[in-house]
């Protein structure tokens, strides 16, 4: 498939998960020296290749009878500061979003929130679509898989578009069990000392990797 055709999948999916309403988000991905992002206004449900355009790295048009995103600053400043990106997801889903309206940082509750690098910032509030937006958070993205924008929704990247939209599924649904911990009482939160353990067992023992087979071991 083109990068137009995984784009317009990943909307589709983001959308079915429930991270993605009407026209607001956008995707992207790096295609060696262009870029390939959502254009405005489109219904990402219904999202398709041709709702695709093609930018080069300083925002020109490049191919696609449409405009990209308001976004687009945001995507490429984030390509720029990490060349091992390789996609954006910016979605306004209800759970990330609702964190973001209330906390300055969401805290470490489960360990799988280490896969997005720790405690995930909140970037402070801006206009969508402004440089003030886009610069606050590629701060909050630094050593970080995903960010939050304050009254706004949720960024994740990743080193392929796959690995980007799955870390705006997981950002989603840490940020709704933070929500369900906090009914009950107050969270416990992960100390350093806890995460560290975490990081040296999942190196030891190779967690979340599938082990190779016998003929594999051969080779």
């Amino acid at each position: 498939m083109s990068a137009r055709d995984d784009v317009a999948a990943a909307c589709r999916r983001l959308a079915a998960e429930g991270l993605l309403v009407g026209t607001a988000g956008n995707v992207s991905v790096r295609v060696r020296d262009l870029v390939a992002v959502t254009a405005s206004g489109v219904v990402l449900a219904d999202c398709r290749p041709h709702d695709v355009v093609l930018v080069d790295h300083d925002g020109v048009l490049v191919d696609g009878g449409r405009q990209p995103t308001s976004e687009l600053g945001l995507h490429l400043g984030v390509y720029a500061d990490r060349p091992t990106v390789g996609a954006v997801v910016h979605t306004h889903a209800p759970w990330s979003t609702a964190v973001a309206c209330v906390l300055d940082e969401l805290p470490v509750l489960h360990y799988q929130q280490l896969l997005l690098g720790g405690a995930v910032r909140v970037a402070p509030y801006a206009t969508f679509g402004s440089a003030a937006l886009a610069t606050s958070v590629r701060a909050a993205l630094e050593d970080r898989q995903a960010a939050l924008m304050a009254n706004h929704g949720s960024v994740a990247v990743g080193a392929g578009l796959d690995q980007a939209v799955e870390h705006a599924v997981l950002l989603e649904w840490l940020a709704a069990l933070h929500h369900r911990a906090s009914a009950l009482g107050t969270p416990r939160v992960l100390t350093d000392a806890e995460q560290e353990d975490v990081v040296r067992a999942v190196l030891s023992r190779g967690y979340g990797t599938v082990p190779p087979t016998p003929e594999e071991n051969i080779l």
